[in-house]
């Protein structure tokens, strides 16, 4: 993993930053590495490519099988 070193960060954004932490049940740090995640997620294009090589790496399982009888069967043991 990269280190990424912010400077000069105002010291209301980085109370900001810790009282959502402490919000959120998480470290400064952890907290500011959820907010650049959320600020980068893929466009609709480069999830679908995502998606798209997901599916067919899949495929390489084999078939996959039907839970419906499963969740059906579970159901009805209620």
């Amino acid at each position: 993993m990269a280190d990424l070193l912010v400077r000069n960060v105002p010291a209301t954004l980085m109370e900001r930053l810790k009282a959502q932490a402490q919000r959120n049940d998480r470290s400064a740090q952890k907290e500011a590495l959820a907010v650049l995640e959320s600020g980068t997620r893929l466009t609709k294009s480069e999830w679908l490519k995502l998606a798209d090589e997901l599916r067919e790496e899949s495929k390489e399982w084999g078939p996959l099988a039907d839970s419906t009888e499963l969740i059906r069967e579970d159901r009805d043991t209620r």
